[in-house]
């Protein structure tokens, strides 16, 4: 639902959250601390992440965090976390707790809000879907839908525009996000969502680029694919994903369901900014197609572990091998068809949501069994999340997942100056300049960033918590760490206007 906040750089796939300059401490100081065995099995793994939390930078000497005081620092009542290892699901726990109210503990059985990691399972389901032969991947998307038209651009997408594209953000439509409503509010149709319509309180979902030309982040494009499987499928969309995905999987915990059913309530978390409850507890979201998932890390894994069997030319799974293989090639720079991909190294692919209230995020290998999950209920819980899976990945040796903390590098004015330059990808546009100290990017702020020298091409902006890993030529860069993997791509400036004399 909600990708992102503007900051010094913005992308379209949340880039960061709100920065506070510093979190207040959460609330859960006055919960009692969950019996350890409340939040699931222990082992090794588990007392390794309790007491080896780094950021990625770091000085020389500097001793590693516990997990009991990252998460008070950022202000994270409760975490589910699942890894994926040797192709199982190897464990899943949680720690802290659901909400700083109940003080219950965070149990492997503990729902979040997913937020934009619904995609992956609205992708899923589609792609499912057109395997059966009820939907066309590459036909106008109006062939599929029966109530409701996309409005023609005989402009911007005069051939209409097409499930391939609308999973993959380059249909050209317009609505990034949903703000969602209080419980109890009245809730708007699909089709008043996608007409803006009230109770909708977002633009009406229409054509805004050329169709097939870039790649720009649209929730409203999700609306869209949720509205047309359900016509096509003869079914709510929540039901078909229970049939077809969800249910097959055995994501026992997991629901399309805004607001949440009696069975998710008996154990779910509430969202918490600046250490006290938001309104209400969570946000209703009924674009669940974008938004609307609620589950747990260990459900997820097993959503990862079906997805990596099919990769890897296993038959039996949701999707066979070869549309396995479509969802994971990019259509646009480092976009598949629901999810966002890294080609680069060993190939890996993922994806990340930000709720009001919740943060979420997963990753994985695509031709070998591991991968992380990790859900937050509040606070800076993008921060948390990204220290725990590098000790994570330091642990397991998933080297490509995340980097291990490192100290920082010095590089020559010569060496930072082929990193300058004009940069443009998505909706970023970013001023890249080289100083004695170092690179500083800047996307319209009043104060430029500075960026932390990790090797000869990897930087990173440390109040935004992402990595960047450019083109052995300067041509591009990548982001690797701390956001899906947005590429920007170098563009020439403008010669200067001549003075007549």
């Amino acid at each position: 639902m909600l990708r992102f906040q503007t900051v010094a750089l913005r992308g379209s796939v949340a880039l960061a959250s709100v920065l506070l300059a510093m979190p207040m401490a959460a609330q859960a100081d006055n919960c009692p601390a969950p019996a350890e065995a409340a939040g699931g099995p222990s082992n090794a793994h588990t007392r390794y992440i309790e007491m080896h939390l780094q950021p990625a930078i770091i000085k020389q000497g500097d001793k590693p965090f516990s997990l009991a005081q990252r998460m008070q620092q950022y202000a994270v009542p409760g975490l589910s976390v699942a890894v994926i290892h040797n192709g199982k699901l190897e464990w899943a726990r949680g720690w802290g707790v659901r909400d700083i109210a109940s003080c219950a503990p965070v149990t492997p059985d503990t729902d979040f809000q997913a937020a934009s990691i619904s995609k992956v399972v609205t992708a899923m389901l589609a792609l499912r879907m057109v395997e059966q032969g009820k939907i066309g991947l590459d036909r106008n998307i109006n062939d599929a839908l029966h109530t409701w038209k996309l409005p023609v651009d005989p402009k911007l997408a005069p051939n209409g525009v097409t499930l391939r594209q609308l999973l993959s953000h380059t249909a050209g439509i317009g609505v990034h996000g949903f703000n969602g409503y209080k419980p109890g509010d009245p809730l708007p149709t699909t089709v008043q969502i996608l007409d803006g319509l009230p109770p909708s309180g977002t633009p009406p979902v229409r054509s805004v680029l050329p169709a097939g030309a870039q790649f720009e982040y649209s929730g409203g494009g999700y609306v869209i694919t949720q509205l047309a499987l359900a016509d096509v499928g003869g079914a709510r969309f929540a039901e078909l994903a229970q049939r077809e995905v969800l249910g097959p999987l055995g994501m026992k915990r997991s629901a399309f369901a805004m607001p949440p059913t009696p069975a998710v309530r008996a154990n779910m978390a509430l969202g918490h900014s600046n250490g006290s409850l938001i309104p209400g507890g969570y946000v209703v979201t009924p674009q669940l197609g974008p938004a609307g998932l609620w589950t747990t890390a260990g459900d997820l894994a097993r959503l990862l572990l079906d997805l990596q069997a099919s990769a890897a030319g296993k038959q039996g799974h949701r999707l066979s091998p070869a549309m396995t293989h479509t969802m994971m090639t990019p259509v646009k720079d480092n976009w598949g068809l629901g999810v966002a991909v890294y080609p680069q190294g060993t190939p890996r692919f993922m994806h990340d949501g930000v709720n009001p209230g919740f943060d979420s995020f997963m990753v994985a290998y695509t031709d070998k069994g591991d991968g992380v999950v990790a859900l937050a209920n509040g606070g800076d819980g993008r921060r948390l999340i990204g220290e725990i899976v590098r000790a994570i990945a330091t642990d397991y040796g998933m080297i490509d997942i995340a980097v291990p903390a490192t100290e920082e590098k010095t590089l020559s004015l010569a060496e930072l100056s082929k990193a300058a330059g004009h940069f443009i990808g998505g909706d970023l546009d970013v001023m890249i300049e080289a100083r004695p100290d170092g690179l500083y990017a800047n996307a319209g702020a009043p104060v430029a960033e500075r960026l932390i020298t990790l090797s000869p091409t990897r930087f990173r902006a440390e109040s935004l918590g992402v990595t960047v890993e450019y083109a052995a030529d300067f041509s591009s860069m990548t982001m690797i760490e701390g956001a899906p993997p947005m590429k920007l791509v170098r563009v020439a400036e403008k010669p200067p206007a001549s003075k007549g004399g």
